[in-house]
């Protein structure tokens, strides 16, 4: 199964270190495949650094495709954690 969606930043500074290292941590516990688009740029949700090459402040759209048998789960945990802020009080 393959689910693509477009999440937005609403987090305060947008996909620097600390978003990054929890939009991978989540994604690095599911077995489905996770891209992660910003215009042409395109990287795997399973790499921070690769997340953090995406350039992404706040307001930005990233489209965001999971494949896999987990896929629907895995992007209802991603949708939480952008919309929540990534867990990170201060943003």
């Amino acid at each position: 199964m393959t689910v693509v969606k477009d999440l937005v930043l609403v987090n305060k500074y947008g996909m620097h270190v600390r978003p990054a290292g929890a939009f991978a941590k989540v994604c690095q516990k599911h077995i489905s495949d996770i891209t992660v688009e910003n215009g042409l740029a395109s990287v795997s949700g399973k790499s921070v650094l690769g997340l953090m090459t995406l350039e992404a402040p706040v307001g930005t759209s990233l489209r965001v495709t999971v494949s896999g048998p987990d896929a629907e789960e895995t992007m209802a945990e991603l949708e939480e954690l952008v919309s929540n802020h990534f867990g990170i009080a201060d943003e």
